[in-house]
């Protein structure tokens, strides 16, 4: 009877949630594509539940910042968090981050998801991906590639493109996507692992588009083999962004939360809004976001110590 009291009075509590406004943690700095991101989903969520979902952002350490500060919140569903895929890539590349990404967190629902493009100044004699890697068999270590920093996407997707290739390719290291552009756009990079602010540049001429990293082509660029079908079987890199809350929020309120997630993001406003910016609605269940954490943990700290990136 006391059990059945305790389960009544839980499910009680998750059926008249929220009774307050409740913040979305953003770890990082407002702006970017993830802010958009959180910025609709909250204005969703508010509308849907009646009460205020909030974003605040809270940059530092690379995010690991507003992160930590999540895991650490009452699991009482006022506090979540919406982050990068890189909470399953800086436990590898950081020596001590301030919680465990499968332990510390309940997976609501990914939001939205983007793929890079590999790309190539013309004066590169490539142009797709098996050129590229026996251009780089032939050329060891002397295609260099821009990523936007360390551990970034970009930087990863390159690695993980010349460990499945068997090749190697030069990493050059760049403090954000605004310089790289113009270095690529000028010839001094020959190449990058790059995001949709490179498919204008492809449409013009200026810049050759050799693959996709997603599981499947881009929709902005049909025509644009995936890596995987152009000779790196298995090959695949896609970028995400997800819902998460304190481990022992209540599975009612996680419920409601993704099914009001997945519902959302696949309205036509918000849809549109990320259309814009090169990002697909993509959502699911809590459980395959479980799944694909615990994937990404193993697959991004197979691929840092195999390229002898060095935690910092």
């Amino acid at each position: 009877m006391a059990l059945a009291c305790a389960l009544s009075g839980a499910a009680a509590h998750a059926q008249a949630y929220p009774v307050k406004p409740v913040r979305i943690v953003n770890p990082f700095s407002p702006g970017g594509s993830l802010d958009l991101v959180a910025r609709l989903l909250a204005k969703s969520l508010s509308s849907g539940l009646g009460q205020q979902f909030i974003v605040e952002n809270r940059p530092g350490a690379g995010g690991s910042i507003g992160v930590e500060l999540v895991a650490k919140a009452a699991p009482d569903g006022y506090t979540l968090l919406i982050v990068q895929s890189s909470i399953t890539v800086n436990p590898s590349l950081q020596r001590k981050v301030g919680y465990d990404p499968v332990k510390d967190f309940e997976p609501i629902s990914k939001v939205s998801s983007y793929m890079f493009f590999v790309v190539a100044h013309p004066s590169l004699p490539a142009r797709n991906v098996k050129s590229l890697i026996s251009l780089a068999k032939a050329k060891p270590g002397e295609i260099p590639y821009a990523s936007v920093g360390v551990g970034s996407g970009t930087h990863l997707a390159g690695e993980l493109f010349g460990h499945m290739a068997g090749v190697r390719l030069a990493h050059i290291p760049y403090k954000g996507t605004g310089q790289v552009m113009p270095d690529l756009l000028g010839g001094q990079i020959a190449l990058t692992f790059g995001s949709t602010s490179v498919v204008p540049h492809v449409k013009q001429g200026k810049l050759y588009a050799l693959g996709v990293t997603g599981a499947r082509r881009s929709a902005v660029l049909p025509e644009v083999p995936t890596v995987a079908e152009s000779g790196i079987p298995g090959y695949e890199v896609t970028a995400w962004n997800a819902l998460f809350a304190p481990a022992g929020t209540p599975m009612a309120i996680l419920a409601r939360l993704n099914e009001l997630t997945r519902k959302n993001i696949a309205q036509s406003e918000a849809k549109s809004v990320m259309d814009a910016q090169g990002l697909d609605g993509d959502t699911g269940t809590s459980a395959e976001l479980a799944a694909l954490v615990k994937t990404e943990l193993a697959k991004w700290a197979r691929v840092i110590k195999v390229a002898g990136i060095k935690p910092e």
